[in-house]
């Protein structure tokens, strides 16, 4: 690849010293990926793996406010609702999604994501799963899907059960935001970094001297150069009441044991009283297949991760609560969503069986690592 910069409308591809860079340019949709998007990511990422002169890759979000904010599920509900676009794309956009995942996860060369923003859902899917994720004191992380009717993906699987105690459960079922100190508390981020400071460690990445072995080291040594103190992690405080609190077996248990803390009166009541208020509002169906695919996922490794969600993915599609959800939350905007079934009690262990059932010949199959 020459030197300079080649740009798409909504993907910008450059290449400056042996660093490659992808920057997401759709500011006004809070850089959510499209399908389009995704096929120009997942080439460019297979050109650079191939080509010598690249020696570190780094991602980023245009426009100040977010890295990325999810995978673009507006126009999966509109396939999906017969809306407009292609119907197939309710499977085309997330088995796309998930391959370019576990390529970013495989790839051979540092992979650096500057997690600057806002940060959700395919956000965290392009940036968590890589080898190196730069967080700023403007990070805002979430895996919020719940709210919309569906379950952690892109990878939360494994990613999720890797966060301390039972920190994994809390955040997957609440879709609750971190900042930098927390995300980094997660693994989530691997450096922090002031944001006037994001330019400098381009330019320095840029400017680096490769040599022929030693790239990660070379990365590590220049993230650590710019690395910033975010101050302690509120989570870690909190992390003794999660793990009270969300060792349950059952979302009901859950349920009672944050009933339980708040009525103790202790430090921890406020905090379990709007957490309980919140899961009340999500999805039954999602709190009850995500808290299993969490408990069952807990030793798998991406391919593995990937496989279960894509699954559970088409079961969603083919259900009734993801496209309420993405109604009631960014298509009509009346924060009020019917769900079927409404409550909890009325979903039976054969229910929520269904959404990890076989899908026969439309499995996501990975060739080996």
């Amino acid at each position: 690849m020459s030197e300079g910069r080649e740009c798409s409308d909504e993907i910008l591809l450059g290449l400056s010293g042996g660093l490659a860079t992808l920057t997401i340019n759709r500011p006004q949709a809070l850089n959510a990926l499209t399908l389009d998007n995704y096929r120009r990511f997942a080439p460019a990422l297979t050109a650079w793996a191939d080509d010598p002169s690249v020696k570190a890759v780094l991602v980023r979000g245009a426009g100040g406010r977010a890295f990325c904010a999810g995978g673009d599920v507006r126009a999966v509900y509109e396939a999906g609702r017969g809306i407009s676009g292609d119907p197939d794309l309710t499977a085309v956009f997330f088995r796309e999604e998930y391959q370019l995942i576990r390529q970013i996860h495989r790839f051979p060369k540092p992979y650096i994501a500057i997690i600057d923003g806002i940060t959700m859902g395919g956000g965290a899917g392009i940036s968590v799963n890589g080898a190196y994720r730069v967080a700023t004191e403007r990070t805002l992380f979430a895996m919020p899907e719940t709210a919309i009717g569906l379950f952690p993906d892109i990878g939360a699987t494994r990613f999720l059960n890797r966060c301390p105690g039972h920190v994994g459960r809390y955040l997957g079922l609440t879709g609750a935001r971190l900042r930098a100190a927390d995300a980094l508390y997660c693994g989530f981020a691997t450096h922090v970094l002031a944001q006037d400071q994001v330019e400098a460690l381009v330019a320095g990445l840029a400017g680096t001297k490769w040599g022929r072995d030693g790239r990660s080291a070379r990365v590590e040594a220049l993230l650590a150069e710019f690395a910033d103190d975010p101050g302690p992690p509120p989570l870690a405080a909190l992390c003794p009441a999660i793990d009270r609190c969300f060792a349950g077996d059952s979302i009901q248990a859950i349920l009672d044991r944050l009933a339980t803390e708040a009525s103790a009166g202790g430090a921890d009541a406020r905090w379990a009283t709007e957490t309980r208020a919140g899961l009340l509002t999500k999805s039954p169906t999602s709190l009850k297949v995500t808290l299993r695919q969490l408990m069952i996922g807990r030793d798998y490794n991406v391919e593995q991760a990937l496989q279960l969600e894509y699954r559970l993915t088409q079961h969603f599609m083919a259900a009734h609560d993801f496209y309420e959800g993405v109604r009631a939350l960014l298509i009509d905007k009346d924060q009020s969503p019917h769900w079927r079934p409404p409550t909890l009690a009325e979903i039976g262990n054969e229910m929520i069986d269904a959404y990890f059932a076989p899908i026969g010949d439309r499995e996501l199959r990975f060739p080996p690592p």
